[in-house]
């Protein structure tokens, strides 16, 4: 077990200048060799980071066409990224990008892992936009996926998952040491819903919860007018950990001025561990409540 696990939390500005996908695939370069080169092991990016695409998006292609068009780039962004991973030795975690399966389509996040495994997951709990037919039309996930990384047991959420209390309860079966939530939030109302709710997790599942999200506005999008967030590692509020429960933190931006926060932090493995095993103020352990019995007061 590592006592600390270093990574980097790249809040991708959609509108960042990219003309292609090889265009694109050299920014992440980029960032991963900066991550790399102050000893992150991996490198989380945001969910819908694949949105930055539309700025190549062919002409004439109608906005109910835009999913699927998405979704016919990513096989391609993927093995871009994985020939990355490959090369430098950097975990990435892909943000999401839509993928298209028999169903329709889904909002997948792709775990590249730099031991040559390819992981996905597919978002659980959908906003309305993503279920709208005449939306984006998305299905829902149905499996959490967690996996070790050099000894660091690592869940992945995307976005509203991680408001869901079904789902926490969930993954507190599984003692994770890390929660890694892309997201991508419109508005500062959800940019607190989601870091909020990542601070909560944080707590009551004993572990740390890394976020981060777009900002910025793809070139070629129509669908919303504005991406707000931060980037943030969120630990237990204990006092080894400095009490209030924040690791490191970007405060919030729209990226509109070009900003694009970026952040290296240590995952404290080791502490937290050991404050699950019983070294915490009053954190009661794996705890489901079965006996507790509800009254209707009339």
């Amino acid at each position: 077990m590592p006592e600390t696990f270093r990574i980097a939390l790249w809040s991708v500005n959609l509108g960042a200048e990219a003309r292609s996908l090889e265009a694109w695939l050299e920014r992440v370069q980029g960032r991963a060799l900066e991550a790399r080169a102050q000893g992150a092991r991996l490198l989380l990016m945001p969910e819908f980071v694949s949105e930055g695409f539309l700025a190549w998006k062919p002409d004439g292609l109608a906005q109910a066409g835009e999913i699927a068009w998405l979704a016919s780039q990513t096989p391609a962004a993927i093995e871009g990224l994985r020939a990355l991973v490959d090369r430098h030795g950097l975990s990435i975690v892909a943000g999401s990008m839509p993928f298209a399966d028999d169903s329709g389509h889904t909002n997948r996040t792709y775990a590249l892992l730099a031991d040559g495994r390819t992981l996905t997951y597919d978002k659980l709990c959908l906003t309305p936009p993503e279920k709208n037919p005449a939306d984006l039309n998305l299905t829902a996930g149905r499996r959490l996926t967690v996996f070790e990384l050099e000894g660091v047991r690592i869940a992945l959420l995307i976005c509203l998952d991680v408001e869901l209390p079904a789902i926490s309860m969930r993954l507190a079966l599984l003692a994770p040491d890390l929660i890694l939530v892309p997201s991508m939030t419109q508005q500062l109302s959800g940019y607190h819903r989601v870091y909020g709710c990542a601070k909560a997790r944080a707590v009551e599942l004993m572990t740390s919860v890394a976020v981060c999200g777009t900002v910025g506005v793809a070139k070629g999008n129509a669908l919303q007018e504005t991406n707000v967030s931060g980037a943030a590692l969120y630990v237990p509020c204990e006092p080894q950990l400095g009490s209030d429960g924040i690791a490191a933190s970007h405060p919030p931006v729209d990226g509109m001025a070009g900003e694009e926060p970026f952040v290296i932090a240590d995952v404290p493995v080791g502490v937290v561990r050991r404050l699950r095993e019983g070294g915490a103020e009053v954190w009661p352990g794996l705890w489901t409540g079965d006996h507790i019995e509800v009254d209707f007061a009339r």
